[in-house]
């Protein structure tokens, strides 16, 4: 059985090889991807894969990538493992064209930086997305999240998502054909998305950019930015918020090992001292644990964590 298997897996990787010279982006093996997100802790991919554009990245799908998939923005709102990521990363950091398509609607891929999008949209006196200044991600995972902040949510303002399959396909879904609710949204079919097209309303001149910048001073004032974390780690409950519940469990500035419970706002976990991403998952459920037992309420986590090593239950 050995003699038969061996050629059909040499042949597999001779037929893997020949298709990714023809490829454009970066390709490495064993990736640390502690450097692609913004916790800095974390294990290596297997494979990782930075497309050149979206016609790179069609090339991929339909004739490479070792399953499964794992779709890499700028890695906020992401702890992943020590143990790393099996299969195939793929980073969105070159899906970055926006443009206007007339004097109201704005698309962008899905790697656009959030704070790009808020830029953009506030030097046409477009109102809306101000918020997204202050959420250290790219569109595509804002999407995927449903983000949001200060009253705002990304999906108010999609007209039609772009999702491509694992084929490499790439379709245009109405935004009544997905179901956003709060940090999360319902796909009518698997896929990932790769751009969409947002509808924003026209605002008094200037008064976006004042938006934004007040929006930048409330978060520079109330948030620990100058620390490695992930924005913030749980949901905020109905009718209460995270953060007022950690603090008045009295874990603002706790510490395991290299990581801390942030002094300044107590819904962030900084990695100030070499912390792995062991260290941070122990306190994710430390404060989990520690919340529920003095208020009977379960903090639902807004981080996703993926990859080998730790588990935990809450």
């Amino acid at each position: 059985m050995t003699s038969q298997a061996t050629p059909q897996v040499s042949d597999l990787n001779a037929q893997l090889q020949e298709a990714r010279r023809a490829l454009r982006g970066d390709y490495r093996r064993g990736e640390s991807l502690a450097r692609h997100c913004s916790w800095r802790c974390g294990g290596p991919a297997d494979h990782y894969f930075e497309p050149a554009d979206r016609d790179d990245l069609i090339a991929f799908l339909a004739g490479n990538g070792i399953d499964p998939l794992f779709w890499l923005g700028l890695g906020s709102n992401l702890l992943i493992r020590d143990g790393g990521l099996r299969g195939t990363v793929i980073s969105t950091s070159h899906l970055d064209d926006s443009h206007w398509t007339d004097d109201s609607h704005l698309y962008a891929e899905a790697g656009v930086p959030c704070a790009r999008i808020a830029r953009t949209a506030a030097a046409q006196d477009r109102a809306g997305l101000e918020f997204l200044a202050g959420i250290p991600g790219t569109l595509g995972g804002a999407l995927r999240m449903n983000a949001g902040a200060l009253g705002g949510e990304i999906w108010q303002f999609v007209e039609w998502a772009e999702v491509i399959d694992r084929r490499g396909q790439v379709e245009r879904v109405p935004r009544g054909e997905f179901v956003a609710s709060y940090r999360h949204v319902a796909q009518p079919r698997p896929g990932w998305f790769v751009g969409a097209l947002l509808h924003l309303p026209q605002a008094a001149q200037g008064q976006a950019g004042d938006r934004i910048r007040q929006v930048l001073a409330q978060r520079g004032a109330s948030q620990p930015t100058g620390k490695a974390s992930c924005g913030s780690v749980f949901k905020n409950p109905p009718g209460d918020y995270a953060g007022r519940l950690i603090e008045q469990c009295g874990l603002k500035g706790y510490r395991i090992g290299g990581c801390e419970v942030s002094t300044v706002h107590a819904n962030f976990i900084v990695n100030d001292a070499g912390a792995c991403a062991a260290d941070v998952e122990r306190m994710i459920r430390h404060v989990q644990h520690t919340v529920r037992e003095r208020t009977g309420i379960a903090l639902e986590t807004e981080v996703q964590i993926v990859g080998d090593g730790m588990e935990a239950s809450a």
